[in-house]
């Protein structure tokens, strides 16, 4: 009896230590931070794409840090408000967006609204858990009711790419690298992903399609480089002129900026991106 008793609290630890979360006192504060700001804006009330630009707007002139994600040991929810990269400004955004508009605005509240969009059904259960591929992330978040994505539905097009990047750029992810089980699993996760039929705005139908983008919506935007069907994601914003643009953390070296260029034109100069994929946020 003693064997499977101790098996279940291995078991029962490991599970517990993986929904822990990594973060900072700085962290907790600029959590808080922003919910007082929801609060004294009177966010609640508004549709929560225009909570999501409110947020998102906060954060412009915060740096744009790699690989925050990236831990050693067990997976573990990586809460970091310092910095980001594209993905990780989205989705903490959204994590706050959500959290204002169901009214739960604590640091745990937060804690466990971003452990939802970020993994696989809400559940942390090691590094493969995590939803790596943002096109599987969008299918996934889809599933969950946090978006829909509406980009068939406004013309897109069958997107053509298929993805393959983590398993044969295995030696660019330690976790994978190392361990044959978790490669196997993305290995796997691959195929499903191929098994989609996922669509876009090409490149030079964006225009055409702006006034079907609010404020708000989130923007993922497709590539042609090999083994990826999206390699970048912001949050659409109308400015002053009537046109989108993109907010987003950019690049190494920059800051989370609004895009000088409307989208469409964003998008064109730049020879590796192809188009979008917009999703509407929804309510909680």
């Amino acid at each position: 009896m003693k064997k499977p008793l101790t098996l279940f609290f291995v078991f029962l630890f490991s599970i517990l230590t993986s929904s822990q979360s990594d973060f900072t006192e700085q962290d907790k504060e600029i959590c808080i931070s922003k919910f007082r700001f929801a609060a004294d804006k009177e966010l609640a009330d508004k549709p929560i794409n225009e909570v999501i630009a409110e947020i998102g707007k906060s954060f412009i002139g915060t740096d744009y840090e790699a690989y925050t994600l990236e831990k050693e040991g067990i997976e573990r929810l990586s809460l970091h408000l310092t910095g980001f990269d594209c993905t990780t400004f989205l989705e903490n955004t959204l994590a706050f967006a959500r959290c204002i508009k169901a009214g739960k605005t604590s640091f745990e509240d937060f804690q466990n609204e971003l452990t939802k969009i970020r993994y696989r059904n809400g559940i942390i259960n090691q590094y493969p858990s995590r939803l790596h591929y943002f096109s599987d992330w969008i299918y996934n978040n889809s599933q969950k009711g946090i978006v829909e994505d509406i980009t068939k539905n406004i013309g897109g097009v069958i997107c053509p790419n298929k993805v393959s990047y983590m398993t044969k750029n295995r030696d660019r992810y330690k976790q994978i690298k190392m361990n044959d089980q978790f490669y196997d699993e993305i290995k796997k996760q691959e195929k499903e992903i191929n098994s989609r039929v996922y669509y876009y705005i090409p490149k030079n139908k964006i225009s055409g399609i702006e006034d079907k983008i609010k404020t708000g919506y989130l923007i993922a935007v497709t590539t042609n480089v090999a083994g990826l069907i999206i390699s970048h994601v912001g949050i659409a914003i109308k400015k002053n002129d009537g046109r989108i643009h993109l907010l987003h953390a950019a690049t190494i070296g920059s800051k989370i900026h609004i895009s000088k260029r409307p989208l469409s034109e964003y998008i064109a100069k730049n020879s590796k991106q192809t188009g979008i994929i917009i999703l509407k946020p929804l309510d909680p």
